[in-house]
Order: structure tokens, then sequence, then C-alpha cells
């Protein structure tokens, strides 16, 4: 189950980072365009944060009852 988390929380961080190229590669063309990359990419980098956070504190708590 850790494994399924890990690889989650790194597809939030590979969708962070294509939307952050997208809005760099939009941003002088289409500029009401890239609003939603930038949703995308701040969503993205908050749910990476919260789901790694996450998994430590589930890893300590595993850890801390095993002991």
């Amino acid at each position: 189950m850790i494994k399924i988390l890990r690889f989650t929380e790194y597809l939030y961080l590979i969708v962070a980072l294509i939307s952050i190229y997208k809005i760099g590669e939009l941003w002088e063309t289409d500029r009401q365009g890239t609003y939603i990359f930038i949703f995308f990419a701040v969503v993205s980098l908050a749910m990476f944060l919260f789901r790694r956070n996450y998994r430590r504190r589930f890893e300590k708590r595993k850890r801390d009852n095993n002991s």
C-alpha cells in the first residue's frame, strides 16, 4: 500500500511539472488559456505535499505500532 501512495504522490508532481511547462509555453500567446494550467499546477503541488505528509504520518504510525 505504501508503494501505491508513493506512486500517486509523484503522479501529482508530474502533473504539476507538465502544467508549469504549459504555462511557460502559452503565457505570451494565450494568457486566458494559461489560467487553467495555473490552477492545475497549484492544486497538484498542494496535493503532492498533502499526500507526502499523509504517507509519512502513516509510515510513522505503522512503525510506532510495530515497536
